[in-house]
């Protein structure tokens, strides 16, 4: 059984009303990516990555909630169809801080890896796809995702 394709193709936007739709999309996706996958979520403070994320988490049988690693830098999940990384890279200010916290290996282990933030890491993981979130000006509940790659 083949998965099926990501929601959103490269360039393609598409508008979220309220944080229900930011889970169900992150449902979507973690039910898209393949196992192993990076993911890439962009956006300022406040437009739903941690909410995105949340979707995906749970989808993939983590019960718990989903907190922003911002302090942390890295969350684990034990979700029951493996675990599922959750990297926060905003006060990173140089990427090999990650790689010397092990991030590659970690990645190898994960079911997927969800990273907020992490611009410095395209290059070294081509493939994945790239999501930006953004506030839509005078809608407070509605965000707008574009797949950037």
């Amino acid at each position: 059984m083949t998965a099926p394709a990501l929601p959103l193709l490269p360039g393609e936007t598409r508008l979220l009303h309220g944080q229900g739709e930011q889970r169900a999309l992150g449902t979507v996706f973690a039910q898209a990516l393949p196992a192993g996958a990076v993911l890439f979520l962009e956006g300022e403070l406040g437009a739903g990555k941690t909410t995105l994320t949340g979707g995906l988490v749970a989808a993939l049988g983590f019960g718990d909630a989903v907190t922003s690693p911002t302090y942390a830098l890295i969350h684990a999940y034990p979700a029951a169809a493996g675990r599922v990384l959750h990297v926060d890279a905003y006060r990173v200010r140089d990427v090999a801080e990650l790689y010397e916290m092990d991030l590659e290996e970690l990645i190898l282990g994960s079911r997927l890896t969800v990273i907020e933030w992490g611009e410095g890491l395209y290059g070294d993981y081509p493939g994945a796809p790239i999501l930006l979130l953004e506030h839509v000006a005078g809608e407070p509940e509605v965000r707008r995702v574009t797949r950037l790659r």
